[in-house]
C-alpha cells in the first residue's frame, strides 16, 4: 500500500477538503496526487480534474503572493503550515481557506508528501481566540476538527 493509498483511506468520508501532494516545492511547484470528495464539494472542481495540477489551480487574482510565499517557506523550514488564503472555486467565486499543511516524512526525515487539511472559513468580529487563525470560523462546522491541533498524529 502506497501514500496515496492510505490518505485515501482515511480522508475519503472526512468533511474537509484533503488534498495530497508531492514533496516538489520547487517551481512550477507541488503536483497534486489525491483530492477527496470534500475537496471537490467545496470547490467545484472534481478529483480528476485537479491529480496532476499544482495547488495553484485555486488561486487567483485575490490570492496573496505573500501568503503562498509564507506557506512555502514554513513548509520548507518546519514541514507544516497553518493559515488562511483566499481561494477560488472552478466557478470563479472567491472563497476564504483555511488551510492546515503537514508533510509526511520519509524513515529518513524527508518529505515524500504534503497533505493539506482545508475548510471554508469567514472572518470573525472582534479580536482573536486563540492564533492567526483564531480570527475566523469555519462556514460549516465539521466533527473532525484537525485545524486546533498544532500537531496531527503520525504527521511531521
Amino acid at each position: 500500500m502506497n501514500v496515496i493509498d492510505l490518505v485515501r483511506l482515511f480522508a475519503e468520508s472526512l468533511d474537509v477538503g484533503v488534498l495530497l501532494t508531492d514533496a516538489q516545492l520547487n517551481q512550477p511547484g507541488p503536483r497534486i496526487l489525491y483530492a477527496n470528495p470534500s475537496f471537490a464539494r467545496m470547490s467545484g472542481y472534481a478529483a480528476s480534474e485537479v491529480i496532476g495540477q499544482t495547488p495553484r489551480i485555486l488561486q487567483g487574482q485575490g490570492t496573496s503572493r505573500e501568503g503562498t510565499r509564507q506557506v512555502q517557506r514554513a513548509l520548507r523550514a518546519e514541514g507544516h503550515f497553518l493559515g488562511c488564503l483566499q481561494n477560488y472555486r472552478k466557478s470563479g467565486e472567491a472563497y476564504l481557506c483555511e488551510i492546515n499543511v503537514r508533510a509526511i516524512r520519509r524513515l529518513d526525515g524527508e518529505p515524500e508528501a504534503y497533505i493539506a487539511f482545508e475548510r471554508e472559513v469567514v472572518r470573525r468580529r472582534g479580536r482573536p481566540t486563540r492564533g492567526g487563525a483564531g480570527r475566523y470560523r469555519p462556514v460549516e462546522e465539521t466533527a473532525s476538527d484537525i485545524f486546533l491541533s498544532d500537531r496531527i498524529p503520525g504527521l511531521g
